[in-house]
């Protein structure tokens, strides 16, 4: 299926989960925060949230600074 990742598209598998597509990214240790489609998603339920096809992922980092 493919999924818009902070606007770029990308192809996983059917039936991955958030958690699932934010590993296979490589980026787990640095998300702390996930929109799908403008909809926050909590963090407790990414492990069985599944993205659909087209849907917009955006994966957030916080950073602090000034």
């Amino acid at each position: 299926m493919r999924i818009i990742v902070n606007g770029e598209n990308i192809e996983f598998k059917d039936g991955s989960t958030l958690l699932e597509i934010i590993r296979e990214l490589k980026i787990e240790d640095k998300v702390m925060a996930c929109a799908v489609n403008m909809d926050i998603v909590k963090k407790d339920i990414w492990s069985t949230y599944e993205p659909k096809e087209d849907d917009v992922l955006e994966l957030l980092n916080f950073v602090g600074g000034g």
